[in-house]
Protein backbone atom coordinates (compact mmCIF):
# COMPACT_ATOMS: atom_id res chain seq x y z
CA UNK A 1 0.00 0.00 0.00
CA UNK A 2 1.07 3.58 -0.56
CA UNK A 3 2.69 5.60 2.19
CA UNK A 4 0.50 7.80 4.39
CA UNK A 5 -3.15 7.44 5.36
CA UNK A 6 -4.84 4.46 3.75
CA UNK A 7 -7.34 5.25 1.00
CA UNK A 8 -11.04 5.60 1.73
CA UNK A 9 -11.82 2.39 -0.17
CA UNK A 10 -9.28 0.38 1.83
CA UNK A 11 -10.53 1.95 5.05
CA UNK A 12 -14.10 0.90 4.28
CA UNK A 13 -13.21 -2.56 3.01
CA UNK A 14 -10.52 -3.73 5.41
CA UNK A 15 -11.04 -1.67 8.56
CA UNK A 16 -14.52 -0.28 9.12
CA UNK A 17 -16.35 -3.42 7.97
CA UNK A 18 -14.45 -5.38 10.61
CA UNK A 19 -15.59 -3.15 13.48
CA UNK A 20 -18.80 -3.89 15.35
CA UNK A 21 -20.54 -1.75 17.94
CA UNK A 22 -21.30 -3.52 21.23
CA UNK A 23 -21.49 -0.88 23.93
CA UNK A 24 -24.46 1.41 24.39
CA UNK A 25 -22.13 3.98 25.95
CA UNK A 26 -20.51 4.53 22.54
CA UNK A 27 -22.35 7.48 21.01
CA UNK A 28 -20.07 7.87 17.99
CA UNK A 29 -17.32 5.52 16.87
CA UNK A 30 -15.15 4.82 13.85
CA UNK A 31 -16.29 6.14 10.47
CA UNK A 32 -15.41 8.17 7.39
CA UNK A 33 -14.64 11.75 8.39
CA UNK A 34 -14.81 10.90 12.09
CA UNK A 35 -11.65 11.71 13.98
CA UNK A 36 -13.05 11.11 17.48
CA UNK A 37 -14.89 8.53 19.54
CA UNK A 38 -17.59 9.94 21.83
CA UNK A 39 -18.66 8.08 24.96
CA UNK A 40 -21.47 8.78 27.41
CA UNK A 41 -20.01 9.68 30.80
CA UNK A 42 -22.16 10.30 33.82
CA UNK A 43 -25.21 12.51 33.74
CA UNK A 44 -25.13 15.09 30.98
CA UNK A 45 -21.45 14.64 30.05
CA UNK A 46 -19.53 12.92 27.28
CA UNK A 47 -15.90 11.84 26.94
CA UNK A 48 -14.21 12.56 23.57
CA UNK A 49 -11.15 10.56 22.46
CA UNK A 50 -8.86 10.84 19.45
CA UNK A 51 -5.57 9.13 18.64
CA UNK A 52 -2.87 9.96 16.10
CA UNK A 53 0.69 8.79 15.36
CA UNK A 54 3.42 11.21 14.31
CA UNK A 55 6.95 10.55 13.05
CA UNK A 56 9.51 13.35 13.33
CA UNK A 57 12.96 14.10 14.74
CA UNK A 58 12.97 14.03 18.57
CA UNK A 59 13.43 17.80 18.74
CA UNK A 60 10.11 18.31 16.93
CA UNK A 61 8.00 15.28 17.81
CA UNK A 62 5.96 16.57 20.75
CA UNK A 63 5.46 19.93 19.07
CA UNK A 64 3.49 18.29 16.24
CA UNK A 65 1.95 15.20 17.86
CA UNK A 66 0.18 16.78 20.85
CA UNK A 67 -1.67 19.55 18.96
CA UNK A 68 -2.78 17.11 16.27
CA UNK A 69 -4.55 14.83 18.77
CA UNK A 70 -6.03 17.65 20.83
CA UNK A 71 -7.18 19.50 17.69
CA UNK A 72 -9.39 16.53 16.81
CA UNK A 73 -10.89 16.64 20.30
CA UNK A 74 -11.52 20.39 20.04
CA UNK A 75 -13.10 19.98 16.59
CA UNK A 76 -15.69 17.72 18.23
CA UNK A 77 -16.65 20.67 20.42
CA UNK A 78 -14.97 19.24 23.51
CA UNK A 79 -12.64 20.79 26.05
CA UNK A 80 -9.24 19.03 25.82
CA UNK A 81 -8.15 17.63 29.19
CA UNK A 82 -5.03 15.59 28.58
CA UNK A 83 -3.08 13.09 26.52
CA UNK A 84 -1.86 9.51 26.71
CA UNK A 85 1.52 8.96 25.03
CA UNK A 86 3.10 5.94 23.36
CA UNK A 87 6.70 6.62 22.34
CA UNK A 88 8.69 4.20 20.17
CA UNK A 89 12.40 5.01 19.88
CA UNK A 90 15.19 3.65 17.63
CA UNK A 91 17.98 1.75 19.38
CA UNK A 92 20.51 4.56 18.86
CA UNK A 93 18.42 7.07 20.83
CA UNK A 94 20.21 8.61 23.80
CA UNK A 95 18.50 9.11 27.14
CA UNK A 96 19.17 12.84 26.88
CA UNK A 97 17.09 12.93 23.68
CA UNK A 98 14.19 11.24 25.47
CA UNK A 99 14.45 13.71 28.34
CA UNK A 100 14.37 16.68 25.94
CA UNK A 101 11.41 15.15 24.10
CA UNK A 102 9.45 14.86 27.33
CA UNK A 103 10.38 18.39 28.37
CA UNK A 104 9.13 19.68 25.03
CA UNK A 105 5.95 17.62 25.23
CA UNK A 106 5.26 18.89 28.74
CA UNK A 107 5.83 22.46 27.56
CA UNK A 108 3.31 22.03 24.73
CA UNK A 109 0.77 20.43 27.08
CA UNK A 110 1.17 23.29 29.55
CA UNK A 111 0.55 25.83 26.78
CA UNK A 112 -2.62 23.97 25.78
CA UNK A 113 -3.79 23.44 29.41
CA UNK A 114 -3.65 19.67 28.97
CA UNK A 115 -2.12 17.06 31.28
CA UNK A 116 0.04 14.08 30.40
CA UNK A 117 -2.12 11.26 31.77
CA UNK A 118 0.21 8.31 31.20
CA UNK A 119 1.40 6.04 28.41
CA UNK A 120 4.22 3.75 27.35
CA UNK A 121 7.83 4.29 26.21
CA UNK A 122 9.83 1.63 24.37
CA UNK A 123 13.08 1.25 22.45
CA UNK A 124 12.68 -1.00 19.41
CA UNK A 125 14.65 -2.00 16.33
CA UNK A 126 11.44 -1.82 14.29
CA UNK A 127 11.46 1.99 13.89
CA UNK A 128 14.07 4.13 12.14
CA UNK A 129 12.77 7.43 13.52
CA UNK A 130 10.98 8.20 16.79
CA UNK A 131 7.22 7.63 16.66
CA UNK A 132 4.81 9.20 19.13
CA UNK A 133 1.19 8.10 19.25
CA UNK A 134 -0.94 10.55 21.19
CA UNK A 135 -4.47 9.88 22.45
CA UNK A 136 -6.22 13.14 23.17
CA UNK A 137 -8.87 13.11 25.90
CA UNK A 138 -11.57 15.72 26.35
CA UNK A 139 -15.06 16.26 27.69
CA UNK A 140 -18.17 18.05 26.53
CA UNK A 141 -21.73 18.54 27.67
CA UNK A 142 -24.13 16.03 26.13
CA UNK A 143 -26.45 18.91 25.23
CA UNK A 144 -23.79 20.19 22.83
CA UNK A 145 -24.97 17.65 20.26
CA UNK A 146 -28.16 19.68 19.86
CA UNK A 147 -26.19 22.89 19.43
CA UNK A 148 -23.94 21.24 16.84
CA UNK A 149 -26.55 19.97 14.37
CA UNK A 150 -23.92 18.69 11.95
CA UNK A 151 -22.96 19.30 8.34
CA UNK A 152 -25.92 19.60 5.94
CA UNK A 153 -26.67 20.96 2.45
CA UNK A 154 -26.91 24.73 2.16
CA UNK A 155 -24.30 25.61 4.78
CA UNK A 156 -21.35 27.95 4.28
CA UNK A 157 -17.84 26.46 4.47
CA UNK A 158 -15.48 28.51 6.62
CA UNK A 159 -11.71 28.04 6.99
CA UNK A 160 -9.54 29.42 9.80
CA UNK A 161 -5.97 30.74 9.55
CA UNK A 162 -4.09 29.23 6.57
CA UNK A 163 -3.57 25.88 4.87
CA UNK A 164 -0.20 24.11 4.82
CA UNK A 165 1.07 25.58 8.09
CA UNK A 166 2.44 22.38 9.61
CA UNK A 167 3.95 21.10 6.38
CA UNK A 168 5.62 24.45 5.72
CA UNK A 169 7.09 24.57 9.24
CA UNK A 170 8.46 21.05 9.00
CA UNK A 171 10.00 21.64 5.58
CA UNK A 172 11.56 24.95 6.65
CA UNK A 173 13.10 23.37 9.77
CA UNK A 174 14.49 20.28 8.06
CA UNK A 175 15.81 22.00 4.91
CA UNK A 176 16.71 25.37 6.41
CA UNK A 177 20.19 25.59 4.85
CA UNK A 178 19.12 24.28 1.45
CA UNK A 179 16.26 26.78 1.29
CA UNK A 180 18.66 29.55 2.36
CA UNK A 181 20.41 29.15 -1.00
CA UNK A 182 17.21 30.31 -2.69
CA UNK A 183 15.26 32.44 -0.20
CA UNK A 184 16.02 35.13 2.41
CA UNK A 185 16.79 33.62 5.82
CA UNK A 186 14.16 35.86 7.39
CA UNK A 187 11.47 34.19 5.25
CA UNK A 188 12.70 30.71 6.18
CA UNK A 189 12.79 31.53 9.89
CA UNK A 190 9.26 32.89 9.72
CA UNK A 191 8.06 29.74 7.94
CA UNK A 192 9.83 27.51 10.46
CA UNK A 193 7.97 29.32 13.23
CA UNK A 194 4.55 28.44 11.79
CA UNK A 195 4.25 25.75 14.44
CA UNK A 196 3.13 28.55 16.77
CA UNK A 197 -0.19 28.41 14.90
CA UNK A 198 -0.79 24.65 15.20
CA UNK A 199 -3.55 24.63 17.85
CA UNK A 200 -7.15 25.12 16.68
CA UNK A 201 -8.50 24.98 20.24
CA UNK A 202 -9.22 28.76 20.42
CA UNK A 203 -11.21 28.92 17.18
CA UNK A 204 -13.12 25.72 17.96
CA UNK A 205 -14.14 27.07 21.38
CA UNK A 206 -15.27 30.37 19.81
CA UNK A 207 -17.10 28.61 16.97
CA UNK A 208 -19.12 26.45 19.38
CA UNK A 209 -20.55 29.65 20.87
CA UNK A 210 -21.09 31.34 17.49
CA UNK A 211 -23.44 29.21 15.40
CA UNK A 212 -21.11 26.58 13.98
CA UNK A 213 -22.84 23.42 12.69
CA UNK A 214 -19.88 21.12 12.09
CA UNK A 215 -16.09 21.21 12.38
CA UNK A 216 -13.28 19.21 10.81
CA UNK A 217 -9.59 19.56 11.65
CA UNK A 218 -7.51 20.02 8.48
CA UNK A 219 -4.45 17.81 8.80
CA UNK A 220 -2.95 14.99 6.69
CA UNK A 221 -3.70 15.30 3.00
CA UNK A 222 -4.32 19.02 3.32
CA UNK A 223 -7.45 21.00 2.57
CA UNK A 224 -8.40 18.78 -0.38
CA UNK A 225 -8.46 15.69 1.85
CA UNK A 226 -10.42 17.56 4.53
CA UNK A 227 -13.03 18.74 2.03
CA UNK A 228 -13.44 15.20 0.67
CA UNK A 229 -13.67 13.61 4.13
CA UNK A 230 -16.17 16.22 5.32
CA UNK A 231 -18.39 15.78 2.26
CA UNK A 232 -18.11 11.99 2.27
CA UNK A 233 -18.84 11.67 5.98
CA UNK A 234 -21.85 14.01 5.84
CA UNK A 235 -23.14 12.81 2.47
CA UNK A 236 -23.15 16.29 0.92
CA UNK A 237 -21.75 17.95 -2.18
CA UNK A 238 -19.82 21.19 -2.19
CA UNK A 239 -18.76 24.17 -4.26
CA UNK A 240 -15.47 25.79 -3.24
CA UNK A 241 -13.67 28.83 -4.62
CA UNK A 242 -9.95 27.94 -4.75
CA UNK A 243 -8.96 31.60 -4.83
CA UNK A 244 -10.55 32.13 -1.42
CA UNK A 245 -8.71 29.31 0.35
CA UNK A 246 -6.19 31.12 2.60
CA UNK A 247 -2.52 30.28 2.04
CA UNK A 248 0.60 32.22 3.04
CA UNK A 249 3.17 33.30 0.50
CA UNK A 250 5.95 31.41 2.30
CA UNK A 251 3.97 28.19 1.84
CA UNK A 252 3.54 28.88 -1.88
CA UNK A 253 7.25 29.64 -2.34
CA UNK A 254 8.47 26.58 -0.45
CA UNK A 255 5.98 24.29 -2.19
CA UNK A 256 7.07 25.60 -5.58
CA UNK A 257 10.70 24.96 -4.66
CA UNK A 258 10.00 21.31 -3.78
CA UNK A 259 7.37 20.80 -6.50
CA UNK A 260 4.55 20.23 -4.00
CA UNK A 261 0.84 21.05 -4.06
CA UNK A 262 -0.01 23.29 -1.07
CA UNK A 263 -3.64 22.13 -1.16
CA UNK A 264 -2.51 18.57 -0.38
CA UNK A 265 0.08 19.51 2.25
CA UNK A 266 -0.07 18.74 5.98
CA UNK A 267 -2.25 21.53 7.39
CA UNK A 268 -2.36 21.23 11.17
CA UNK A 269 -3.52 24.54 12.64
CA UNK A 270 -6.31 25.03 10.10
CA UNK A 271 -9.94 24.35 11.07
CA UNK A 272 -12.75 23.85 8.56
CA UNK A 273 -16.25 24.72 9.77
CA UNK A 274 -19.78 24.87 8.38
CA UNK A 275 -22.55 27.25 9.41
CA UNK A 276 -25.91 28.44 8.14
CA UNK A 277 -24.55 31.98 8.33
CA UNK A 278 -20.87 31.78 7.52
CA UNK A 279 -20.35 35.54 7.50
CA UNK A 280 -21.72 35.83 11.03
CA UNK A 281 -19.45 33.02 12.20
CA UNK A 282 -16.51 34.64 10.43
CA UNK A 283 -17.24 37.96 12.15
CA UNK A 284 -17.31 36.28 15.58
CA UNK A 285 -13.97 34.57 14.93
CA UNK A 286 -12.45 37.76 13.56
CA UNK A 287 -13.57 39.48 16.77
CA UNK A 288 -11.49 36.90 18.64
CA UNK A 289 -8.52 37.83 16.40
CA UNK A 290 -8.68 34.57 14.45
CA UNK A 291 -8.18 34.93 10.66
CA UNK A 292 -11.05 33.24 8.83
CA UNK A 293 -12.53 33.09 5.31
CA UNK A 294 -15.80 31.80 3.82
CA UNK A 295 -14.59 29.63 0.92
CA UNK A 296 -17.71 27.88 -0.38
CA UNK A 297 -20.98 26.12 0.32
CA UNK A 298 -22.36 22.62 0.77
CA UNK A 299 -25.20 21.33 -1.41
CA UNK A 300 -27.51 18.34 -1.76
CA UNK A 301 -25.70 16.77 -4.73
CA UNK A 302 -22.83 14.29 -4.67
CA UNK A 303 -20.59 16.60 -6.69
CA UNK A 304 -17.54 18.13 -5.03
CA UNK A 305 -16.62 21.02 -7.27
CA UNK A 306 -13.65 23.39 -7.12
CA UNK A 307 -13.76 26.70 -8.98
CA UNK A 308 -10.78 28.81 -10.04
CA UNK A 309 -12.23 31.78 -11.85
CA UNK A 310 -14.10 30.35 -14.84
CA UNK A 311 -12.30 27.02 -14.54
CA UNK A 312 -14.22 24.16 -12.93
CA UNK A 313 -12.88 20.81 -11.75
CA UNK A 314 -14.05 17.96 -9.53
CA UNK A 315 -12.32 17.13 -6.27
CA UNK A 316 -10.42 13.83 -6.36
CA UNK A 317 -10.25 11.25 -3.58
CA UNK A 318 -7.52 12.11 -1.04
CA UNK A 319 -3.96 11.39 -2.10
CA UNK A 320 -0.82 10.73 -0.09
CA UNK A 321 0.13 13.87 1.80
CA UNK A 322 2.66 15.89 -0.15
CA UNK A 323 5.08 15.83 2.79
CA UNK A 324 5.76 12.12 2.08
CA UNK A 325 7.18 13.02 -1.31
CA UNK A 326 10.02 14.70 0.58
CA UNK A 327 10.12 12.79 3.88
CA UNK A 328 10.30 9.36 2.24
Amino acid sequence: MRQGKISENVLKRSVLRKIKTYREEVISGAGIGKDCAILAHGEGMQIVLSTTPVTAPPAELGRYAVPMALNNVAAAGAEPLGVLLTILLPEETEETELARLMEQTQEICSMLHAQILGGHTEVTAVVREPVMTVTGVGQREASLAKRLPGIAPGQDIVVSKWIGLEGTARLAKRYRMELAQRFPMRMIEDAADYDRFLSIIPEAATAVKSGVCGMHDVSRGGIFAALWEMASGAGVGLNVNLKKIPVRQETIEICEYFGLNPYELLSGGCLMMTAWDGEKLAAELAGAKIPVVVVGKTNDSHDRVLYHGEEKRFLDMPKTDQIYHIFA
